[in-house]
């Protein structure tokens, strides 16, 4: 039973596929849901089926041969993951974890691909994608070169940072993030990341409310990196 076309409405990089390739698409796709924390496909597997989520989120990970995770990215709904797989027939380069209650559409790699070659508005979409995670991969290879693991840690809260509704030179973060979500992220350890917010928050640079993260002072965030 096909899916309802809505569903590829809400992924933008299938969205401008002609109405008749949309509906080939979705007689091709299938909903699988996760529960938070459940493998969605593991690093080294065969598969090359291509994954739509259409709501929830999931992490893109990897782990050290002494078990230390490292996160490379979070997909919202309407992201997309498994293509590299479909394009160049390699395994899994990396395993996808859902984050919440999740549910994806997946399709074969092989029609993902036919669809895909078929229009060049989606080609280009694909690209521009491939490129992203180029210049993503690029940015943390040379953070990972040169700055230490504070350092990576001012970023990462630097990025998470909303500016506050006050126009002052504050910014909250939230919900708080978890120690072993950073450390994934800037390729450290919990006990670094506890020592750093520590730190942060005896200099009052960095308070803990309820269920958010006060950043005092944006511009003195932003000079510590920059030092």
């Amino acid at each position: 039973m096909p899916i309802p076309l809505e569903i590829l409405d809400e992924v933008p990089l299938v969205a401008d596929l002609p109405g008749e390739a949309r509906a080939a698409l979705a007689l091709r796709c299938t909903l699988r849901t996760y529960r938070p924390a459940q493998e969605i496909i593991s690093k080294e597997n065969d598969a090359r089926d291509v994954y739509f989520i259409t709501s929830g989120a999931g992490r893109v990970v990897n782990w050290s041969a002494g078990g230390r995770e490292v996160s490379f990215e979070e997909i919202p709904a309407g992201g997309m993951f498994g293509e590299l797989a479909a394009i160049d027939g390699a395994p899994r380069s990396a395993t996808v974890i859902a984050l919440e209650p999740t549910e994806v559409c997946v399709i074969d790699g092989a029609s993902f691909m036919a669809a895909v070659l078929s229009n060049p508005e989606t080609s280009r979409r694909l690209m521009e994608r491939l490129t992203a995670i180029i210049r993503r991969s690029t940015g943390r290879i040379f953070d990972l070169s040169v700055y230490g693991a504070n350092i990576r840690i001012y970023a990462d809260l630097q990025r998470l940072s909303k500016p506050a509704a006050d126009g002052s030179n504050s910014a909250v973060i939230s919900p708080i993030p978890v120690h072993s979500d950073i450390a994934a992220r800037v390729s450290t350890t919990r006990e670094t990341v506890a020592r750093v917010l520590g730190d942060l928050s005896r200099r009052e640079i960095v308070i803990r409310e309820k269920d958010r993260l006060i950043v005092t002072d944006t511009d003195l965030l932003a000079e510590m990196i920059e030092e």
